[in-house]
């Protein structure tokens, strides 16, 4: 009964996810330098309250992915904004950096409310094996949101003042994003466990399945810690192959348009391959955009596109392959379960990325970062390789 409304759903949740991860995870990419400038807090403490968001979005994540196979996707999605527009007011509103950081713990819920993996989910309970399309579609909507929300930021920045900017956010959220849920992602009845699932809502994996999910976790955590460190580092990384500030952001921005370009080839395939060799496709290409760039070839721009190519297919594979694996009625609650190391890996990683840099350099750092794309690349062929009878 949900498909006629499909295109109408997905571009819902498209504006909500360019709003959610524009004024959470990409936030602080405009505003940190002038909090910084308005506070005199320091830049590191400042910049620090992002990860404390992602642990509270990786402890919160379990129980959002129980809640959406309970209640479905629509409350818990509008709890993610609602927790959102909270936070932003708070750190709006914030004297002194205790009560900035309480903001983002606030904002740290909502993410786990709101980011990705309760989208995924959401799709995932509306649309059961017929998902992958609809996860397809909301990640090209997902790659605007830096393109969108960074000039958007300048520009209330400009007009308010960052904390003008943080309370715009907030409205944003209540004013646009709110409605979006309420009036066009679907109610769904309340679903009762089914005799296979434990008193907490969670999935029980059987056999094999418990191996499958075990890579797929390991899989996440690792390109939780290459990406991100990737993500904050990228541009100093390129400096330290002695490329200038102009040429670094030059060959950086090829980045948003590769994740979409590989995006809509992917859309283009329209499923006809098994989700499996979207994940083996998107890890050998930020493997070897990762390699290029630690061999230092001077080949940065074909490594950064191969890199931002295979980091955009990979939150494809990341929503469809568990939802191939372990079926759709227990994908929620798994995708929640999942999200939580990943969460916690992506918090850690700009610390880790930090004491790389200091402790082996630039280059030794990013020697590094391409192993664990490496070692993700075997994760998955190891996926294929031991679990292909689940690989239905």
């Amino acid at each position: 009964m949900f498909a006629a409304r499909r295109w109408p759903v997905i571009s819902a949740l498209g504006v909500v996810q360019i709003f959610t991860w524009g004024s959470s995870y990409y936030l602080l990419a405009v505003l940190a330098s002038p909090i910084e400038a308005d506070t005199d807090w320091p830049m590191a403490w400042v910049v620090g309250a992002i990860s404390v968001a992602l642990v509270c979005a990786g402890l919160a994540s379990p129980k959002v992915g129980r809640a959406i196979s309970h209640f479905g996707g629509r409350p818990v999605l509008a709890a993610g904004c609602t927790l959102l527009a909270l936070g932003l007011v708070v750190i709006a509103a914030a004297p002194n950096l205790p009560v900035f950081y309480a903001g983002w713990c606030v904002i740290g819920l909502g993410m786990g409310a709101g980011l990705y993996d309760p989208a995924f989910a959401t799709l995932g309970r509306l649309y059961k094996k017929d998902a992958r399309a609809a996860i397809t579609a909301l990640t090209l909507w997902g790659g605007f949101a830096s393109t969108v929300c960074w000039p958007l930021s300048t520009w209330l920045l400009d007009q308010l003042g960052w904390r003008g900017a943080a309370a715009s956010y907030a409205a944003i959220h209540l004013l646009i994003c709110l409605p979006l849920i309420f009036g066009l992602i679907p109610k769904e009845p309340r679903h009762q466990p089914a005799p296979d699932q434990n008193v907490t809502g969670s999935a029980t994996l059987l056999g094999p399945e418990r191996m499958a999910f075990l890579v797929m976790a390991l899989i996440l955590v690792t390109a939780g810690l290459a990406v991100t460190v990737i993500s904050v580092y990228l541009l100093k990384l390129l400096q330290a192959q002695g490329l200038s500030t102009e040429q670094a952001v030059t060959i950086g921005a090829f980045l948003g348009p590769a994740q979409v370009a590989a995006r809509v080839m992917e859309m283009a395939g329209k499923g006809r391959h098994h989700p499996i060799w979207t994940l083996i496709v998107a890890t050998a290409s930020v493997a070897m955009g990762l390699v290029l760039l630690a061999l230092d070839m001077g080949l940065p721009g074909l490594a950064v596109i191969c890199y931002g190519a295979g980091n955009g297919i990979f939150s494809i594979a990341r929503g469809a392959l568990p939802l191939a694996l372990f079926g759709p009625e227990r994908y929620p609650a798994l995708m929640g379960r999942l999200a939580l190391p990943s969460l916690l890996a992506q918090a850690a990683a700009p610390i880790l990325g930090v004491a790389l840099i200091a402790s082996v350099g630039a280059g030794g750092a990013l020697t590094i970062v391409a192993c664990l794309a490496i070692a993700n690349l075997a994760l998955s062929l190891t996926m294929w390789a031991t679990c292909r009878h689940l690989l239905r």
